[in-house]
């Protein structure tokens, strides 16, 4: 069985920096997609970063150059680095994910249907 527990969130300051993680297990393929999304009040869910089994990453044009997401050398655990946090990042983050191999990894994990198993959650608030 798949499972997907995340940690990490918490309230911020306007410039700093938060690191969320997703520990995952139960894949019975090598390969795996992952991914990271988002969703303020009465906004769409927004997929803020993507990441394969080998290592390809995706990112939305919100949190280029701000996030970086990764994975551990085990491909036991899902990370993703915020940092120059702003009150617009503001939001439930979830991590996602699929098993087995896709070649529209990661090119589609800004849809939040491409994905099958979630995690619950966590909220960041970041203040000004």
């Amino acid at each position: 069985e798949v499972q997907l527990v995340e940690s990490g969130g918490g309230s911020v300051q306007a410039g700093g920096s938060l690191r969320l993680s997703c520990t995952f297990s139960g894949f019975i393929y090598s390969a795996f997609c992952m991914g990271w999304f988002r969703q303020a009040p009465g906004k769409e869910r927004e997929g803020v970063a993507g990441i394969s089994s080998d290592g390809a990453t995706r990112y939305s044009d919100s949190v280029k150059g701000r996030f970086t997401v990764s994975t551990d050398n085990a491909k036991t655990t899902l990370y993703l680095q915020m940092d120059s946090l702003e009150p617009e990042d503001s939001a439930m983050y979830y991590c996602a994910a699929r098993d087995g191999f896709s070649s529209f990894c990661p090119r589609r994990t800004d849809e939040a249907s491409f994905f099958v198993f979630w995690g619950q959650g966590t909220q960041v608030t970041v203040s000004s």
